[in-house]
């Protein structure tokens, strides 16, 4: 791990906006994502935040900085960045056509990542935090499981679906002696053999097996 980025900080407005407008108390399920992607949240400060839906569908747009030390081989470009975070279009793209209006999807839902920052190798290549140093994975997970402890008793969702055998675990750690049900569905990775398969029809048939019909 060579370098670190905080979206939550650099990229404030949109994060604020997002939460501003769409948090609620007592939604059917939390969507829980694991860290923000180069292209996603680390330029939008929007969980999954692919630029084009977060500014035409969830109306997002907010002044965003750079971060403290910023890799030559991945800047910061904000609401210009040119690139497509794939896992955000699957994911904001079947909220879209599903829901119609961002209202909809949120009147039930809310989508956020387990641990918010972004962790790159010394040539630029994308760590996840499963990947990172022993110690390192234990002082984090540490912040970010409390994190997520404070945003369930905020939230107070019906239960939690991990997107991904990442967050599924790390809500199940975090969370041991919670009653409400953590569950996951498919990630919409494009690492994901299975996800390039159809994410969103594999998505629904998950999410209506743990009884949240869309």
């Amino acid at each position: 791990m060579a370098y670190v980025y905080n979206p939550l900080e650099y990229a404030r407005a949109p994060a604020e906006a997002y939460l501003d407008r769409f948090a609620r108390r007592g939604i059917d399920a939390l969507w829980l994502g694991m860290n923000p992607g180069p292209f996603g949240m680390a330029q939008t400060g929007v969980p999954f935040g692919e630029v084009s839906l977060v500014r035409d569908w969830l109306g997002i747009e907010g002044v965003v900085r750079k971060p403290k030390r910023e890799h030559p081989k991945r800047p910061i470009q904000g609401f210009d960045c040119p690139r497509s975070e794939v896992s955000g279009a699957r994911l904001w793209g079947w909220a879209r056509d599903r829901f119609g209006t961002p209202e909809a999807f949120f009147t039930r839902f809310f989508v956020w990542n387990y641990c918010p920052l972004v962790f790159m190798e010394e040539s630029g290549r994308n760590l996840t935090p499963d990947k990172l140093a022993a110690e390192e994975r234990t002082a984090l997970f540490e912040h970010c499981d409390e994190a997520l402890r404070r945003t369930v008793d905020i939230l107070d969702p019906g239960l939690i679906v991990g997107i991904g055998g990442f967050a599924h675990k790390r809500a199940g750690a975090a969370l041991p002696n919670d009653t409400r049900r953590v569950e996951t569905i498919l990630h919409p990775s494009p690492a994901s053999p299975l996800a390039n398969r159809g994410w969103a029809a594999q998505a629904e048939e998950q999410l209506a097996e743990m009884g949240l019909e869309v």
